[in-house]
């Protein structure tokens, strides 16, 4: 006995899902491979910037977002922070400061180096293209 198929009545809006679905899926792991790419790309500094300061501090250290301004981060980019020692810099990362949280149990002496390593590039100047 030979079973015939049948075809859905749907007009073939269920390909049609299927393919959409397929697509969405090949974005997302190609979304996913190029974010892992431009973290391994990063430095170790700014990989961990942008895992634990970012949401205050913004991409660029301004403060100029949402929680930034709610809890007046500074403008890490500023005269007054770029003018702290490297010592004054790991105090506050490592024991917090006014609205800052202490990060000295979330971060290891190296990480708290290269994250204001990294900090130390948003006092200069950004290249003209």
């Amino acid at each position: 006995m030979k079973l015939k198929r049948q075809r859905s009545n749907d007009g073939g809006t269920g390909k049609t899902r299927v393919l959409a679905f397929s697509v969405f899926c090949m974005l997302a792991v190609l979304i996913a491979c190029a974010s892992l790419e431009a973290e391994e790309n990063s430095s170790p500094g700014e990989a961990m910037f942008k895992r634990k300061c970012v949401l205050c501090h913004g991409a660029d250290g301004s403060g100029n977002t949402p929680l930034g301004k709610q809890l007046q981060a500074a403008n890490l980019g500023s005269k007054e922070v770029q003018k702290l020692t490297v010592t004054e810099m790991r105090k506050q990362v490592h024991d917090g400061r006014a609205n800052m949280p202490a990060f000295g149990d979330q971060l290891s002496d190296q990480e708290i180096t290269q994250v204001i390593q990294y900090v130390r590039q948003f006092a200069k100047p950004k290249k003209k293209k």
